[in-house]
């Protein structure tokens, strides 16, 4: 009996969270509301509130919950990457496609709102913080690198910077073909400065 009820407490939780970013994806920060999301979820109100008591603490119990779930689908689609050469490009691919995807435009309308809400911003910075150095990790892995040598830290840093960045510029128009021309660019770059 027990763990059904923690089954269905982790069922209910999930949903709350996958309609949480959807929201924010469809409707923006100011959009979402908890009683939108509870009723995207299928849960009742009180059942949101029981789980996530404010606006701030669900929304970044989502974008946790996703990044989660994003890295484990990155590092899946990362094992059937091919070694050698064309595997810093597929790579960079991937972490690309991460920063225009649904997480990435939910994210960046928290970072938007965090800006004049403190107890957003109270929440969002410590979890910024350790999906910046998630992402990190995850691409230093992916690529097979070496952080001691120097250099390697910084061009896995600038890599992720470049990527955020147009991940920005592709919101409002398809950037898709600058994008392009700029990552085909940075790979010949990044695979020098990676070659020991």
């Amino acid at each position: 009996m027990r763990v059904a009820r923690q089954e269905r407490s982790r069922a209910t939780q999930a949903r709350l969270l996958e309609a949480t970013v959807d929201c924010l994806v469809e409707h923006g920060w100011s959009g979402t509301t908890t009683t939108t999301v509870a009723a995207r979820a299928g849960v009742s109100r009180g059942a949101q509130l029981h789980h996530y008591p404010t606006k701030a603490a669900l929304v970044t119990a989502a974008v946790a919950h996703l990044t989660e779930r994003r890295g484990r689908e990155l590092r899946t689609e990362a094992e059937a990457l091919p070694a050698g050469p064309q595997r810093l490009d597929r790579v960079i691919d991937l972490l690309a496609a991460a920063f225009t995807g649904p997480l990435f435009v939910a994210a960046l309308e928290l970072w938007v709102a965090a800006r004049t809400d403190s107890e957003l911003r109270a929440a969002l910075v410590p979890l910024e913080a350790q999906v910046g150095r998630e992402m990190h990790r995850l691409t230093v892995a992916l690529l097979g690198v070496d952080e001691r040598r120097p250099g390697v830290r910084e061009a896995v840093q600038a890599t992720l910077d470049l990527l955020r960045g147009l991940g920005v510029a592709n919101l409002l128009t398809d950037d898709s073909a600058r994008r392009a021309a700029l990552l085909a660019t940075w790979k010949r770059q990044l695979a020098a400065l990676l070659t020991p």
